[in-house]
């Protein structure tokens, strides 16, 4: 007779995707975030799910947007995976796994094109 064995490691709760992807938003429009937009990427990659893109007015503006959305989502329970750029801060990428965030100058944004690049068979949408 064949036993079986159950899992009893408990399945940690599916990320709230949704809710994940308002606290940036949030964040991002309340410091005023510029040009905040939203890529659905799931079927593209399997890094993640959405990416957000939003513009700063300078690399200070940059930097604090980057922070914000780490901060909120820190205080929601989320953590983030990583951030990079900070010290530059022409491009801050905070990774918080099924949403990547992208905060940049304008003229970075336009030279990397990130909405053109993955939104191959969609259109980006405006946050709001």
């Amino acid at each position: 007779m064949k036993s079986e064995s159950k899992d009893t490691t408990k399945a940690m709760p599916p990320v709230h995707e949704d809710k994940l992807l308002a606290l940036v938003v949030d964040a991002l429009e309340e410091l005023k975030g510029v040009d905040i937009r939203i890529l659905d990427v799931g079927k593209l990659t399997s890094i993640t799910d959405r990416m957000v893109i939003a513009s700063g007015t300078s690399t200070r503006h940059v930097k604090s947007l980057a922070d914000n959305v780490t901060r909120k989502t820190r205080q929601a329970g989320f953590r983030a995976l990583g951030v990079e750029g900070e010290q530059a801060a022409e491009w801050v990428l905070v990774d918080l796994g099924d949403v990547v965030v992208h905060v940049m100058m304008p003229r970075t944004r336009e030279f990397y094109a990130l909405e053109k690049l993955w939104s191959v068979g969609s259109d980006a949408k405006p946050a709001s």
